[in-house]
């Protein structure tokens, strides 16, 4: 094998620079896909080019279209695989849970038990709990498939396409159709579409692995050398075949470090169902007390008593709460999308209000991951001023086929064109790693002089001067050197000579030093705005970068972020002598960032933070940030981000910037204190429910209608489910779910809509007071249909304006609620007066009560209503000194664990909003339903091959062995 003029020619025979590869040399098709990619076997990155052609069966010519379809079908496309979500199967999905199976149980009591008495089935109950049932099922489903519609149409917008040869011929198609043994033609700006190895490369080729390294420069690249999918080619052009496709590139290999969480169970199904089993307790506490006191105390008949139960059942179960909550976050989630940021996984949206702390990854997050130079800074050591350095130093950069140092030199003009303004270029010395220097010698047109211009590594340059260089110089230009260095700037040194006469090898008049240019990677232009946000809402910032610290620490305070930043070594060795922390998870709480780590260390900080009780959230954009962007809480990836950490992140940005970070911030504390005040709610209606028609059971021996339970329950949920769309306030901090406080709020409510319901069924029945001095008839028997409508009339108003209290922080009527949620309540107040006035019902005993008795329901009502918002207040104050300690300080945790202990029926609440989650949840990267509780299986061998890359490219920037590192030009 030879390489010459930068290619590589293929080989007739097996050449190998391992042993036990020269002697097993099996092609392709004779291999399964796992043994080609055993590494014991086949290191397809490090064997001799020509036996990657033996192996793969491949030539320079490319593949047949035939053979290509053969590999498909053998090693899949080439993406990480989305699992697509049967739509019958999510929709029964929204049916299996254990409030729906209590209203499933409810109907099948109503249908095969409600008998005897002489009367048929309860039919009308059956069929109105299946539509219950279908509605809510089909209301979700129609809003997850909606938003997640809007998702699919953003992923699918970013298919990447690249040019391969095909047939013999090079043509264009999408990336996803590569498979091993493709020849494919990259160029300046292209990103490499899969693992490969290069055949030929045409100039200086450099790639930017920042994805892979966290590093900001590009790398060089020649024939022979690997390449990886999602780099991105920064200069020159080249030919590569392909070794490695989807799972099998380097990116997929970092998604097996995630490995798979099963069926690990999320926060809000947590939470789902806690308040499930608080509403299921309660009904069957006092299921138990009405059968007792029915049939062993009263001697009730059979179908009475089931009826009475079957009130309980069907009025006590929030049964539209997942479906409230679902359609909440996904309306959410399109809201977002709007916005452009994917929600990969829609439960990330309720997690993102209780983030406490966001780590970031620093380069193209939150910086821009192109070089420019640092005008206000630059150093000068002779009459020409900063401008006047650049120029010059411009001159002395290429203006096509740039490298980045040429890049960032030649667009720190304000017209790049003015690199070869008023002058003529004669000859041109590129970069090289010898003398770590480009150099130009050109004629300035205006009067005809010859100059010869360099800029490079600043020591290197300083050898070089020989004019006006003095001891003072040289001290002066070192420690400008160190300056730029402690403050993470890379320093380019510039130095100019004249020379006498017009031919342009004639020695000069000796170079002099003029100006130290410095360079550094500069903040997005939204990233401060988007820190500072961040900070007044609660949230702490670090940075996480596999840069050098002296750079994390100048980014940090150009940011405003802090520089409190240190080294990834203290996560081994501990806290530096004199930091002032006592350990490890104290320095990591308390520090602004780290610098210099690597993907194991980005795991171990979010792992840290959060077993210190913070939801945390992570942004990135490499493939050395998906473990940490999957072991976090909220992993948002940044745009233009690889595809490792698209799949491994909850949230996906689609457009350059950060402060979408902040809508979403905002965004979810408005979503949650939706939930949080549709938790309150449902909780105090199962409450007054239960206790109120119990109570009247035990003390009246009162029975009411099943189906006008059932009919309460369709207009509260249809009125609920506006909620999802309320206007509310977010929470200035970060959120959480106070279960406590929640159900505290709850039973609070709920006794005492219980007792207003009690009291007036009191004074109707017990006493003449309304007879009197309304004229209303009196009423001799408990379970007058009259009475059923009034009650109904009671119950339901009163119930539904209890939504008014419980959304708003002061007095109700100050905050005002979204036009759609006071239509709906306004409907359903008017629906449920005209049933109570005008219904005449034999087969659910209900006779219309007539105008002056609803009126009287009303008057009640409104009486009752008063006081609810006190007892709002006396709660507030009561858990406002609840979590505050006697100094004044708040003891109430805005954090939570990011592993919830969860009931066993959690699970069963999975299938809640699974549409978007299973969106673009690659297989590979788990279930992780609702992930929070995410693993991440560290295999040795993987995760050393991860490092080695980032090693190896830290090492040739710190030993100078780069050929694109700036301080060598």
């Amino acid at each position: 094998m030879t390489r010459e003029k930068g290619e590589i020619e293929q080989e007739k025979g097996p050449k190998s620079s391992s042993s036990n590869q020269k002697k097993d040399l099996t092609p392709m098709q004779q291999l399964t896909v796992e043994e080609l990619y055993d590494k014991d076997k086949y290191d397809l990155s490090t064997m001799e080019p020509g036996d990657v052609f033996v192996l793969l069966q491949t030539t320079t010519g490319g593949l047949t279209s035939t053979e290509a379809v053969a590999r498909v079908e053998k090693f899949g496309y080439n993406r990480l695989e989305h699992k697509e979500v049967n739509p019958i199967l999510q929709f029964l999905g929204f049916m299996w849970n254990p409030l729906s199976w209590v209203m499933e149980a409810a109907a099948i009591v109503a249908i095969a038990l409600s008998n005897g008495g002489g009367q048929p089935p309860d039919w009308e109950d059956f069929i109105g709990i299946v539509l219950l049932l279908l509605a809510n099922s089909i209301i979700g489903f129609l809003e997850e498939r909606q938003a997640g519609n809007a998702v699919k149409a953003l992923m699918e917008s970013l298919a990447p396409e690249c040019k391969v040869k095909r047939d013999g011929e090079w043509r264009t198609m999408e990336a996803a159709e590569l498979v091993p043994g493709d020849v494919i033609s990259i160029k300046l700006g292209d990103v490499i579409p899969a693992d490969g190895r290069l055949i030929s490369a045409h100039g200086q080729v450099s790639i930017d692995q920042a994805a892979l390294t966290g590093e900001s420069l590009p790398v060089g690249k020649h024939a022979g050398d690997e390449i990886f999918s999602g780099s991105t080619v920064k200069q020159g052009e080249a030919e590569a075949v392909v070794i490695g496709t989807g799972l099998n590139t380097f990116f997929g290999r970092a998604a097996k470090l995630v490995g798979d969480a099963g069926d690990d169970v999320g926060h809000l199904q947590s939470i789902l169902a806690k308040i499930g089993n608080f509403c299921l307790c309660s009904i069957g506490l006092f299921l138990v007390a009405e059968i007792l006191v029915m049939y062993a105390g009263f001697r009730y008949s059979y179908r009475d008593g089931i009826d009475n139960l079957l009130v309980l059942l069907i009025g006590g179960i929030p049964i539209a709460m997942p479906t409230v909550l679902s359609v909440t976050l996904a309306i959410g989630a399109k809201q977002l999308a709007e916005h452009k940021a994917i929600v990969t996984r829609i439960t990330a949206i309720e997690e993102m209000a209780a983030v406490t702390i966001l780590c970031s990854d620093k380069t193209g997050t939150l910086t821009l991951n192109k070089l420019i130079v640092d005008k206000p800074t630059i150093k000068t050591y002779a009459e020409i001023d900063a401008e006047g350095i650049i120029v010059i130093s411009a001159y002395a950069s290429r203006t096509e086929n740039q490298d980045a140092i040429d890049f960032c030199v030649v667009n720190s003009l304000p017209n790049p064109k003015e690199a070869r303004h008023d002058i003529e270029e004669l000859e041109f010395e590129p970069f090289n790693p010898t003398n770590k220097r480009t150099e130009i010698t050109y004629r300035r047109i205006s009067d005809g002089k010859l100059f010869r211009a360099t800029k490079g590594m600043s020591h290197f340059i300083l050898d070089l001067c020989s004019r006006d260089k003095t001891e003072a110089q040289i001290q002066l230009l070192n420690d400008d050197v160190d300056e730029f260095a402690r403050r993470g700037l890379r320093s380019l040194a510039v130095a100019i000579e004249e020379i006498d006469g017009n031919d342009p090898k004639s020695k000069g008049s000796g170079f002099r030093l003029i100006g130290l240019l410095p360079i550094y990677d500069p903040p997005r232009s939204d990233t401060k705005e988007t820190i500072d946000r961040a900070i007044e809402l609660g949230v702490q910032v670090k940075m996480i970068t596999g840069d050098q610290l002296a750079i994390a620490k100048e980014t940090g305070r150009r940011l405003g972020m802090g520089d409190n930043m240190y080294l990834s070594t203290t996560l081994k060795d501990g806290p530096p002598s004199g930091s002032g922390y006592s350990n490890i998870d104290d320095l990591v709480l308390q520090a602004d960032g780290f610098a210099g780590v690597y993907p194991e260390h980005k795991y171990e900080i979010v792992q840290r933070l959060q077993a210190m009780g913070h939801m945390t959230a992570m942004t990135g954009d490499g493939v050395n940030d998906a473990p940490a962007l999957s072991k976090s809480n909220v992993g948002i990836a940044v745009s233009d981000a690889s595809d490792a950490a698209r799949s491994a992140a909850d949230i996906v940005l689609t457009e350059p910037g950060l402060s979408v970070i902040i809508e979403a911030l905002i965004h979810s504390r408005q979503i949650f204190q939706r939930m949080r005040n549709y938790s309150i709610y449902t909780c105090s209606v199962t409450i007054r429910v239960v206790v109120g028609f119990a109570v009247m059971v035990f003390a009246f021996k009162y029975n009411f209608p099943p189906f006008m339970v059932l009919i309460l329950a369709v207009l509260n949920d249809g009125t609920i489910m506006t909620i999802s769309t309320d206007r509310v306030r977010p929470s200035p901090f970060p959120d959480q779910w106070n279960l406590f406080e929640i159900f505290s709020y709850a039973i609070m409510y709920g006794l005492y809509l219980a007792a207003s319901t009690i009291v007036f069924f009191a004074v109707l029945y017990k006493t003449s007071f309304f007879q009197s001095h309304f004229g209303i008839k009196e009423f001799t028997d408990p379970n007058d249909g009259v009475l059923h409508s009034v009650i109904y009339l009671q119950v339901s108003t009163i119930s539904q304006g209890l939504i008014f209290v419980t959304r708003s922080q002061s007095w109700f009527f100050l905050e005002r609620p979204s036009t759609l949620l006071m239509v709906a309540f306004v409907i359903a107040q008017l629906t449920a007066t005209f049933i109570s006035v005008y219904a005449d019902w034999s087969f659910t005993n209900i006779v219309g009560c007539e105008w002056p008795l609803a009126g009287i329901a009303w008057v009640w009502n409104f009486i009752w209503f008063a006081p609810l918002d006190l007892i709002k207040f006396g709660m507030q104050k009561y858990f406002r000194r609840y979590n505050t300690a006697p100094d004044g300080t708040s003891t109430r945790r805005s954090r939570r664990p990011s592993v919830v202990s969860a009931s066993g029926s959690a699970r069963y609440y999975a299938n809640r909003t699974q549409s978007l989650r299973s969106m673009s949840r690659p297989r590979n990267f788990g279930k992780r339903i609702f992930g929070i509780n995410k693993k991440m299986s560290m295999e040795p061998n993987e995760m050393r091959r991860f490092s080695s890359v980032q090693t190896n490219h830290v090492a040739q920037v710190l030993s100078g062995g780069s050929t694109h590192t700036p301080t060598k030009q």
